[in-house]
């Protein structure tokens, strides 16, 4: 870079250029001067090379260059298109191979951590569980920053891991990575830019981070507004979406007239055409219908039906009340649940709610408005076709970058979490039906009630469940096992790790012991763990040892359910306990299996073959459009998965036989 001599300032201002001060301007090459017109320079500036060109849809091609623009103390990289600013760029640097067209202005204004250190006031509107967003914040980071309050250390000790990355991220200048596009944008201000972004016709950006990159770029579409905000990689929002104090997590999709404010969505949340008011949104939380608002409450893995709403105001202290639905837990249309109130994991919420129950310790269960009562059907979503390809489907949907996810997620259906509610669910049931008596029609329970046949049927599908799930662990740990000889097989049964027994929790995605996640959090409080960066590497590797934890657990509530004793245990338990493993898997396959069934019925045919068509041409296009039950993807799969399982239990009841 060099500065301008006499005869090169000539031929700019011959070119239609002015300046403050042309001694402040740097350029890096003489041929390049021909591409810069009609523009106007103050402050420092330093210009790049112009020697490509961008080819744009259509076949035109745009050469580099500076036309139609005010720069104030802006850097430009080699091969950028700057054209067309309707008002001015002030204190940025732009990258090489940048293209910015049709902008308004580009302004830095002083000092700016470009959206890290917004409070974002979740759950409460009032105030009281803020959560400090910043660009490397994990769902993790922020449940436990919003849900553990009862630790006022740790909460100070997560607000300074904030602090420190807000001080990284300040400065006066603001950025613009490489091979950004910004086109018909109207007002950008202290927003940092990342590599590959693409900005076209946003309304306003302002105090914000979008940490785009090469391999998982960011989109922002047109008529969008964001304040106070931070959207990390491989996410999208578009089309009129507003956002005020929000956080997106990587790859999120906002669109369709989206509106929220002081929320966070972490990995994988499509939000579309609704309205967010202060919730924490897990990965994979999902609402697409514009009669949908969700407000003041915890979701995660979640389907929101049309018209689902909750209302977190009484009238009396203000909007202070909040909800939760943990994990898996949908809406059906027209929902609506008065807050506070707890949903389990992996239920189902039918109809209005307004008694404020609590049924986190009866999972995959029914809430079902019945004469504007509660009624709760415990297990039941355990059979349905839909939990099953909810499970199968978030995998597969997972559209982050497989290098630099930040949030650690867990998409186990049974888990020591669920399974664990389960054990305290059938609990619970036995409980009921001991006080209230076998033959009681209605059990009440948590502001709900319970029919009787819901009760039993609930209490064989929590048994079914938990044996599948230890009959899985067993199996697997089996696998890994010497096998030769049976006194080292039960020898190796032993956990080599002790953490892993009790209670586990779900940190927005992570499911890990709360035992070790205590002692994790005892660090962070005595200073062992300081830094954002540390603490994620933590909680990365809870989660990587999962599975070593898992069988911790599962072995010691093997023995409690099974009435086993670790030095007594025998071969023959273990064959016995595989054997309800195998009953149990194929039993709830078949149920899986009739539930599916129901969509092929007789009543699914309504609504084919029109203009008085026979039943023959009734059935005809109903197999065009959904196929055959037989071949149908699901239903093969669930036989497959029979028939596999089936063999495989078989395979370890004969191998510790011949032990």
């Amino acid at each position: 870079m060099r500065a301008l001599t006499e005869a090169e300032i000539t031929r700019l201002e011959a070119q239609g250029c002015t300046a403050e001060d042309w001694s402040l301007i740097r350029i890096a090459d003489e041929q390049s001067l021909k591409y810069i017109r009609h523009s106007r320079f103050s402050g420092e500036i330093t210009i790049g090379s112009f020697q490509k060109s961008f080819e744009m849809p259509g076949g035109i091609h745009k050469h580099t260059g500076i036309f139609n623009a005010t720069l104030h103390n802006v850097t430009i990289g080699d091969d950028c298109c700057i054209e067309n600013i309707k008002n001015y760029i002030a204190n940025y640097d732009i990258a090489n191979d940048c293209f910015i067209e049709n902008v308004d202005i580009i302004l830095c204004d002083g000092p700016s951590s470009f959206g890290n250190g917004v409070e974002v006031a979740v759950l409460n509107e009032t105030g009281g569980r803020e959560v400090t967003i910043h660009d490397g914040l994990t769902a993790h980071e922020a449940y436990l920053e919003a849900f553990y309050r009862h630790r006022p250390d740790l909460i100070a000790a997560l607000k300074r891991f904030a602090a420190k990355r807000v001080e990284q991220r300040t400065s006066d200048r603001g950025t613009i990575g490489e091979h950004v596009t910004i086109v018909d944008t109207g007002y950008i201000k202290n927003i940092y830019i990342g590599s590959y972004a693409k900005i076209e016709g946003a309304g306003r950006l302002k105090n914000g981070t979008l940490n785009s990159r090469e391999e998982a770029p960011i989109h922002v579409g047109y008529g969008v507004i964001c304040d106070d905000f931070i959207i990390q990689d491989g996410s999208t929002v578009e089309d009129c979406t507003t956002l005020t104090r929000v956080y997106v997590g990587q790859a999120c999709s906002l669109g369709h007239g989206y509106s929220a404010s002081d929320s966070l969505f972490f990995c994988n949340c499509q939000e579309e055409n609704g309205e967010a008011c202060a919730i924490f949104a897990g990965p994979f939380t999902v609402t697409h219908h514009k009669s949908t608002l969700l407000i003041a409450g915890l979701f995660s893995f979640m389907n929101a039906g049309s018209g689902s709403n909750q209302s977190n105001h009484m009238y009396k202290l203000g909007p202070i009340h909040q909800g939760a639905m943990e994990r898996g837990a949908k809406t059906s249309s027209d929902s609506y649940i008065l807050w506070p109130a707890r949903i389990g994991a992996f239920s189902l919420v039918m109809g209005r709610h307004s008694s404020h129950a609590d049924t986190s310790d009866l999972p995959f269960s029914y809430l079902i408005e019945k004469n504007g009562e509660t009624y709760l059907a415990p297990a039941v979503n355990l059979r349905s076709v839909g939990t099953v390809r909810d499970a199968q489907k978030w995998p597969k949907r997972d559209k982050r970058h497989k290098d630099g996810r930040i949030d650690q997620i867990n998409f186990n259906l049974l888990s020591p979490y669920t399974i664990d509610k389960m054990m305290r669910g059938l609990h619970v049931l036995e409980q009921l039906e001991q006080l209230s008596g076998p033959t009681s029609d209605v059990y009440a329970y948590q502001s709900a009630k319970i029919s009787n046949s819901s009760l039993h049927r609930g209490q064989q599908l929590y048994r079914i469940a938990i044996q599948k799930f230890l009959g899985n662990s067993l199996i697997s740990h089996l696998e890994r096992t010497d096998c030769s000889n049976a006194e080292s097989l039960l020898e190796a049964l032993k956990p080599k790790l002790t953490g892993g027994r009790g209670t586990w929790v779900d940190l927005a995605g992570l499911i890990a012991p709360k035992e070790l996640v205590n002692a994790l959090l005892d660090d962070v409080e005595a200073g062992k763990i300081n830094s954002a960066e540390d603490f994620n590497d933590a909680l990365r590797q809870l989660h990587q040892n999962y599975y070593r934890y898992e069988w911790t657990w599962a072995y010691e509530k093997m023995l409690e359910y099974y009435n086993l004793y670790a030095d007594r245990i025998t071969i023959e338990d273990l064959i016995r306990i595989i054997q309800q493993w195998k009953e149990s898997v194929v039993s709830l396959d078949r149920m899986l299996y009739a539930d599916a069934k129901k969509e092929f019925s007789l009543s699914a045919h309504t609504g084919f073959g029109f203009d008085g068509a026979s039943q023959r041409t009734v059935e005809r296009d109903f197999e065009q459009v959904r196929g055959d039950f037989e071949s149908n993807p699901f239903v093969t799969a669930t036989l497959e998965h029979i028939d596999r399982k089936s063999a495989l239990g078989d395979h370890w009841i004969a191998v510790l036989k011949a032990l």
